[in-house]
């Protein structure tokens, strides 16, 4: 069989620009494989979506149910949907994914109002939220139905059980429904040391968006339902937000693969190790400060704005906030000591000139 299909990349060139930038991992590229070939069951009626939720009650508890959507803003979007009602509102951080880059598709496909809380650390606490937690009577304001949290945080940090406990705890007392974007719970939960199910459904999460690509999937992440009493219309929120895969299989057993073992882990270790490395010499570097504590797979940092340009000719990486001169640079599965040093030694010869 002929194929015209060629190679548009340098295999071996890898940035700290963004996790999404990183390929699949080789055991998902595998199973993709092992799913492929006869047919199946289409929309979600497969065998291996039937066995991912035997997989998610392993990690998420025996009420946890799985919808297989094809990115984060879609599992962000069917998630909120499901939770509030046309007049509802979701309490979040300013800085929050769902705010600040998702091209304000919770609002305008959601049909719902974000309330924006600023956070020192991207962190969420009982009293941030009980600046936006007020007005359930008055018709003139979105009504508070949902607190969405992140896990862990667009600026890096991750939530102690605890925390997450007593932001379920009191947005509970209020009414509310605890939502949590888990674009990156693997790192998370790799930081922490402990179950994904200890910041989750043990401690009060209602509804879940369970992330794989950043995490090695080639796409696709999910819904879980952690709280099936906290949702409605599943199913159909998931297909009018065009979320839903004909070839779902494609999806779950990417997830299966991830999740069944402990791929999901050993990736999120190494990335989150990478980025102790990457800040471990950093700090050696004189004029470069870290912004913030470095507790997952990302390290955001102020440096001058034209080293930070003549860096990003040889490493691809984002500026955070440009006027500041703050940058963020990710680490990946596939991130490597070698990429680290090569970064490291860059930025100090950068800095010298």
């Amino acid at each position: 069989m002929r194929t015209d299909a060629r190679r548009h990349h340098d295999p071996q060139l890898r940035g700290f620009a963004s996790d999404n930038y990183a390929g699949t991992h080789p055991e998902i590229l595998a199973a993709i494989a092992l799913a492929n070939g006869g047919h199946q069951i289409a929309y979600g009626e497969d065998d291996y979506t039937e066995h991912l939720q035997r997989v998610m009650h392993r990690h998420f508890g025996p009420t946890a149910e799985a919808f297989p959507v094809f990115n984060g803003t879609g599992a962000n979007v069917v998630s909120l949907q499901a939770m509030t009602d046309r007049w509802g509102a979701v309490i979040c951080a300013e800085s929050a994914h769902i705010n600040v880059d998702e091209g304000g598709a919770p609002e305008r496909v959601g049909g719902l109002k974000l309330l924006t809380v600023p956070t020192p650390d991207g962190k969420l606490t009982p009293e941030l939220i009980d600046r936006q937690a007020y007005g359930w009577d008055d018709e003139h304001r979105a009504m508070p139905q949902v607190v969405s949290i992140t896990q862990n945080t667009e600026l890096g940090t991750v939530y102690t059980p605890d925390e997450i406990r007593a932001i379920c705890d009191h947005a509970h007392g209020h009414g509310m429904k605890v939502h949590l974007d888990g674009a990156r719970i693997a790192n998370a939960a790799a930081s922490l040391d402990v179950p994904m199910r200890t910041f989750t459904n043990t401690v009060g999460v209602d509804v879940l968006s369970f992330g794989g690509t950043k995490n090695g999937a080639m796409f696709g992440e999910a819904v879980v339902v952690l709280n099936p009493d906290a949702v409605r219309a599943m199913k159909h929120l998931r297909k009018l937000s065009m979320q839903l895969a004909s070839k779902m299989r494609f999806v779950s057993v990417q997830l299966e693969a991830l999740l069944a073992g402990d791929l999901w882990l050993r990736n999120a270790r190494h990335a989150n190790t990478m980025a102790q490395r990457l800040a471990e010499g950093v700090r050696a570097v004189d004029g470069v400060e870290i912004l913030h504590p470095v507790q997952a797979n990302a390290v955001f940092a102020r440096l001058p704005h034209d080293v930070s340009e003549r860096l990003q000719k040889r490493f691809r990486f984002y500026f955070w906030d440009e006027a500041a001169g703050d940058v963020r640079w990710m680490c990946s599965f596939d991130t490597t000591e070698d990429d680290v040093d090569a970064f490291v030694l860059a930025l100090k010869e950068e800095m010298a000139k």
